[in-house]
């Protein structure tokens, strides 16, 4: 039991640190790179090839997780990967009830909906990887 705790715990670590350090770099990267259409980071959370990318990297980052989660559950890896993907979408629907206007409606709704089925494919990934390695 504490070890799946841990392992959901572990993957929501995961997909937390690798998700903030790639918009740490990428947001003023692209800031930089589209100056007049992403001129600060208020424009950032309104931009819509910005939220797609930034979406496109988080779900990279979610199925990381799921991923770490499969890898460190002993058993029933894809459903451990599954809850820490419900666990993400709790958290993102809370954090959307708190703070409404830091990304538009749409992207919330598309993030949450996404979040389950990314972590699973990290979970079936890490699964399959198990399943292909010689004992």
């Amino acid at each position: 039991m504490i070890r799946s705790v841990l392992a959901v715990f572990a993957g929501i670590v995961v997909l937390t640190v690798t998700s903030f350090a790639i918009e740490a770099a990428a947001d003023p990267l692209m800031m930089w790179m589209f100056p007049h259409a992403l001129p600060n980071q208020a424009a950032m959370s309104q931009n819509v090839p910005a939220k797609l990318f930034m979406m496109l990297y988080t779900m990279i980052c979610v199925a990381a997780g799921g991923y770490v989660t499969a890898w460190l559950a002993r058993r029933s890896k894809v459903w451990h990967a599954v809850v820490m993907g419900v666990v993400e979408a709790a958290l993102t629907v809370w954090v959307m009830v708190k703070f409404p206007a830091h990304a538009p409606l749409w992207s919330w709704i598309l993030g949450i909906g996404l979040i389950v089925p990314a972590a699973w494919l990290g979970g079936v990934i890490r699964a399959k990887r198990t399943k292909l390695q010689p004992s």
